[in-house]
């Protein structure tokens, strides 16, 4: 690993900050996903620990694991985005789920002594239910089976979100294990008080059917609020899990509806012909023993039963997300335009960076060629000379013909507030014209709405003392002449 960002490891294009959770086989991480123009995205990494990551046989079954587990879409079930294996290290990438495993608020309910509501189980173990169908269900590019069986159903790798959806994760890591360790030394190790007998019996040669009997230990588990199989040794465990009565809920003095009581026995069936066949038919048969509760309620009871964990991990997260990124973690700027200077754009994006995502917001003024500058000026001063020759064309058309120019004026008006009164308009009078020629302010009332001219009968119009209108002397009354065309055309002594 190569350092990076303050406290925190790299590999490849992640960075691996504070431990999230630590097994017997892998570390799980926080961690970043850095791309390109300062994009980031947080994630959870999980590090297998060295002796794995260095033997050939194991890196390569979990890398062919995790590429098929990488196939399942489901909301139920975390996601796979990426594997790494560089420099000697073996990493899963997955999406970061905010939330807490089962196995802790177990704990936390073991130690408070209170059992969650039947509502709540069912609709934790339900949703783990659907995720290992679709895992189950999950084919490969051409359509073709995958036969993905979990092998590790437990508490462990359940994670109930705090936006109360439930996802399982770590699919075929429990396959890879078991054959590389049964190939290596003949022998099967693993987390036995989770595995069906038939598991343990013959190691990898296992159908979908050994998920739904671990899924029912867990059942079991959240309702009792205590460990099923629980032995000193692996020996005495696998004796539990093999040829030990199960003892019912009520045996122990957990008191659940009858039609609960069946859908658990009936999942911890030794005989996998009289379990439940698929994980969907055990959810569908919890749904109808037990309603389950909606995701809101199922966040709201998580945020009661472990707020520690949940407010830990969110200052952490949110501390990743804030740091600061070094000018190292942004693409040089040269590959995109090799007139501006990397360092500065860094500067700008870090200064705007949110969430991971960094933006500039002030974008660089473009020097403008002095020729370009020159003809857009004179473009503009044309065509302002022209708006100004219409608007005197227009003025002295209207005193010829006795109507009274109006500035239409626009007012903004609410149906609370009354319209203020307009501003008297006056007509501009053109150089041309007599001291004598005067205009009589009109008042309107305008809208959004066009103001139509008034008409010649009530227009006030610019008038000699004769009462009559002034003619012009230079023959620019009017200043235009009208081809064969009807198009008007400015005479030129008029300009």
């Amino acid at each position: 690993m190569t350092g990076g960002h303050a406290g925190a490891r790299k590999v490849g294009r992640y960075a691996l900050y504070g431990e999230i959770a630590s097994g017997g086989m892998a570390t799980v991480y926080f961690g970043r996903l850095l791309g390109p123009s300062g994009f980031a995205r947080t994630v959870a990494i999980k590090r297998l620990h060295p002796q794995f990551a260095k033997d050939p046989e194991f890196s390569t079954m979990f890398l062919d694991e995790a590429r098929l587990a990488a196939r399942i879409k489901h909301p139920n079930v975390v996601p796979i985005l990426d594997v790494i294996f560089e420099g000697g290290e073996l990493l899963l990438v997955m999406d970061y789920v905010h939330g807490e495993s089962l196995a802790r608020v177990l704990k936390n309910l073991e130690r408070e002594r209170s059992r969650p509501p039947l509502r709540i189980v069912s609709g934790v173990v339900a949703s783990a239910l659907h995720g290992l169908h679709a895992a189950h269900e999950a084919v490969d590019e051409r359509g073709a089976p995958l036969g993905i069986v979990h092998r590790d159903v437990s508490p462990q790798n359940v994670l109930v979100g705090a936006d109360g959806t439930t996802r399982v994760l770590d699919f075929g890591v429990a396959k890879a294990m078991g054959r590389a360790q049964v190939t290596r030394e003949g022998e099967l190790k693993g987390k036995y008080a989770y595995m069906a007998p038939e598991q343990i019996r013959s190691g990898s040669t296992v159908d979908r059917r050994v998920d739904v009997f671990a899924a029912a230990i867990v059942l079991w588990e959240m309702l009792a609020v205590r460990r099923l199989f629980n032995g000193d040794s692996e020996l005495a465990i696998i004796a539990q899990v093999t040829m030990n009565e199960i003892p019912p809920l009520k045996q122990i003095g957990v008191e659940v509806p009858p039609e609960l009581e069946a859908v658990v026995m009936r999942g911890l069936s030794r005989d996998p012909a009289h379990r439940f066949q698929t994980a969907r038919e055990m959810a569908m048969a919890l749904e109808t023993a037990v309603p389950p509760a909606p995701a809101w309620e199922v966040g709201e009871w998580l945020a009661q039963v472990a707020p520690d964990g949940i407010t830990r991990r969110a200052r952490e997260v949110q501390a990743i997300e804030n740091a600061s990124m070094s000018d190292a973690d942004v693409p040089p700027l040269s590959s995109l335009d090799g007139s501006v200077e990397a360092g500065s754009v860094a500067a700008a994006m870090r200064s705007s960076q949110v969430s991971g995502i960094a933006v500039s917001h002030r974008p660089q003024a473009v020097a403008l060629p002095r020729s370009v500058v020159v003809i857009a000026a004179a473009v503009l001063v044309a065509a302002l000379g022209g708006a100004a020759l219409l608007w005197l064309d227009r003025g002295r058309e209207e005193q010829a013909t006795g109507i009274q120019p109006v500035t239409p004026t626009v007012t903004a008006t609410t149906a609370n507030t009354p319209a203020k009164p307009p501003e008297p308009t006056v007509a501009p009078t053109p150089p041309e014209t007599s001291a004598a020629t005067t205009s009589t302010p009109v008042a309107t009332t305008t809208t959004t709405a066009a103001t139509p001219r008034p008409t010649a009968k009530g227009a006030a119009t610019a008038t000699t003392t004769s009462g009559k209108t002034a003619p012009r002397a230079d023959g620019c009354s009017p200043p235009y002449t009208i081809d064969a065309k009807g198009i008007r055309r400015i005479k030129p002594e008029c300009l």
